[in-house]
């Protein structure tokens, strides 16, 4: 039975932290919940005693036979934080230990999750934002708030994500196990849904990509770690917690955003699907039809080839660039002859492929692919859910990552 931490921060959003709990306690955690004392004002300990069937306690003097400020710590599986308000995370940071819960995060060798929760100008401020990189670069994850309604009238970004998405989160952290964060300190971005290419204001050239695969990827490498940035054309989806996305449309707006992404990124992975072609020129009215049937002549040109433009100029030599291929056969090549030869044109490191004949994979939430390697490698990936052909990329991609890191016994120059 796996042992999760759950902390609780002070801030209003404490209330929710109680549906955590029970997700947790339901699907067999042993959770042992750990409150600061501000928490406790919204909160009391014998609501978190009762959900939990554990002892509750914010002081490090209470059991002090137990040492529960270093065995907290010592035994957790998962450490849990929800609400992480400021103060937390700067306590975090800075490694304070005036509490039991800031004890118990200095003490756990486990994987630590951070659920923030404040007002946007908190959230925002630059000792914030300071504090969260730090976390992570030891490792930490640490969500993204989401937008809505805060306390009183106000609105914005800082709202405690759902705690079902928390939970996802912490699951799919859990079942890494040692492993769980190798992607901690990196970041990658993911580009995901299908591009339209507009003939004018009503009508676009476009593709059946769901965006469901790109998302995947987006939430499974937050897991493991990353700082994640979604690039996302046309995806009628809720955003995945913890990812920072960017709304885009068109295969223009899509280079833009990815390249612009990708200056600071360790991986990029093209999961979206741009059109190949656009209008040579869009028509500012609505197409009408002729009366006498016939068809408006329609001249295309080809769209930009971000994935070559990737591979090309990278943003340093260690970043990782991965593609997908949705292949069909015909009559010059199957299906992995056109991808291994689409691999060596893009000039790309690993690049998945999808067999689509008759429609497969859009939409669906499984999906099957083989994984090449510009080094000859293919790695076969059996049908199942998106989320775990998610984890054989990343896998493939933070083996690469570690390998092109600097070892620190060689000497500089």
């Amino acid at each position: 039975m796996p042992a999760v931490v759950l902390g609780v921060g002070g801030g209003i959003a404490a209330y929710k932290a109680c549906e955590l709990l029970r997700l947790l306690t339901e699907s067999g955690h042993a959770v042992r919940v750990v409150p600061t004392a501000s928490a406790l004002h919204f909160v009391g300990a014998a609501t978190w005693s009762a959900l939990s069937g554990q002892p509750v306690s914010s002081q490090v003097w209470d059991d002090v036979h137990e040492v529960p400020h270093v065995r907290l710590g010592q035994q957790a599986d998962l450490v849990v934080v929800a609400p992480a308000t400021a103060d937390l995370l700067a306590k975090a940071a800075t490694g304070q230990a005036d509490d039991l819960l800031t004890n118990t995060l200095l003490t756990a060798r486990c994987p630590v999750v951070f659920a923030p929760a404040m007002h946007t100008e908190m959230w925002e401020h630059p000792a914030t934002r300071a504090n969260v990189a730090t976390l992570r670069e030891r490792g930490a994850v640490v969500m993204e708030p989401a937008d809505g309604r805060l306390t009183g009238a106000d609105s914005g970004k800082g709202r405690l994500p759902d705690p079902a998405q928390i939970f996802e989160l912490a699951t799919q952290v859990l079942g890494r196990g040692a492993q769980a964060l190798d992607l901690a300190g990196r970041h990658v971005v993911v580009s995901a849904g299908g591009t339209r290419e507009y003939l004018d204001p009503v009508r676009f050239l476009g593709n059946r990509s769901s965006g469901r695969q790109g998302y995947a990827l987006a939430s499974t490498a937050v897991a493991r770690g990353a700082e994640v940035t979604l690039v996302a054309a046309n995806v009628a989806r809720p955003d995945p917690t913890g990812v920072k996305v960017v709304p885009v449309v068109s295969t223009a707006e899509l280079r833009d955003a990815v390249l612009h992404a990708a200056q600071t990124a360790d991986a990029v992975v093209m999961a979206a699907a741009p059109a190949d072609f656009r209008p040579v020129e869009r028509v500012e009215h609505k197409i009408k039809k002729a009366a006498d049937g016939s068809v408006p002549p329609l001249a295309l040109t080809q769209s930009d080839d971000i994935l070559a433009e990737l591979a090309r100029d990278r943003p340093h030599p260690g970043a990782v660039i991965v593609g997908f291929a949705a292949e069909t056969g015909d009559d010059e090549g199957d299906v992995m002859a056109h991808a291994t030869a689409k691999l060596a044109r893009k000039g790309c490191d690993l690049l998945v492929v999808n067999d689509v004949s008759g429609g497969k994979v859009f939409g669906s939430g499984d999906n099957e692919a083989v994984v090449l390697g510009s080094d000859g490698s293919r790695t076969p990936v059996v049908r199942g859910s998106k989320a775990a052909l998610s984890h054989v990329v990343w896998d493939l991609v933070s083996a690469r990552l570690a390998s092109a890191r600097p070892d620190p016994a060689d000497p500089p120059g």
